[in-house]
């Protein structure tokens, strides 16, 4: 099989962090039926810490607020692993309020935290899913974001 550890988040979103059941309260139980799932140990380890890594980061106030006019310039880093696609994909999300600043640096963060040299559109459109969830008041915006992954349509119309 090869599977990410992006599909391990996937898998744990569709299953459990919808909300419609609960995961195993034991880490070890989670961590065999994510294996009987099919997934290697490495891509468990590295999914359950991105997860608890994000939930470290949501009472943050490192990002600064944003400035009327402020444009988000992309780290040499950042634009290796975020192509031009899934940095256009932001800035849409962000120009349709699915994302503030501080959670699109959220994303930034979480995309940055995958260890794969790229991020495809699909994945980071996983992460945005993710951050939107564990962010109080961003109900409505995860909501759409929901609707952008499973519905056929493309999330940028031209």
């Amino acid at each position: 099989m090869n599977e990410s550890m992006v599909d391990v988040l996937i898998y744990l979103y569709e299953n459990y962090l919808d909300g419609q059941s609960r995961p195993p309260v034991d880490q070890d139980e989670l961590e065999t039926e994510l294996s009987r799932a099919g997934f290697s140990n490495s891509e468990i380890v590295q999914a359950l810490t991105w997860l608890d890594e994000l939930a470290s980061r949501m009472d943050t106030t490192e990002y600064p607020p944003r400035t009327a006019g402020a444009m988000r310039v992309y780290s040499t880093a950042e634009c290796a692993k975020l192509d031009i696609e899934a940095r256009g994909l932001l800035l849409f999300l962000e120009q349709s309020a699915i994302l503030d600043p501080l959670s699109r640096e959220l994303v930034i963060d979480r995309a940055m935290a995958i260890q794969q040299t790229a991020v495809t559109v699909d994945e980071l459109k996983w992460v945005v899913l993710l951050v939107l969830m564990n962010r109080p008041g961003r109900e409505s915006a995860h909501s759409q974001m929901e609707e952008l992954i499973y519905s056929d349509a493309p999330a940028q119309l031209h």
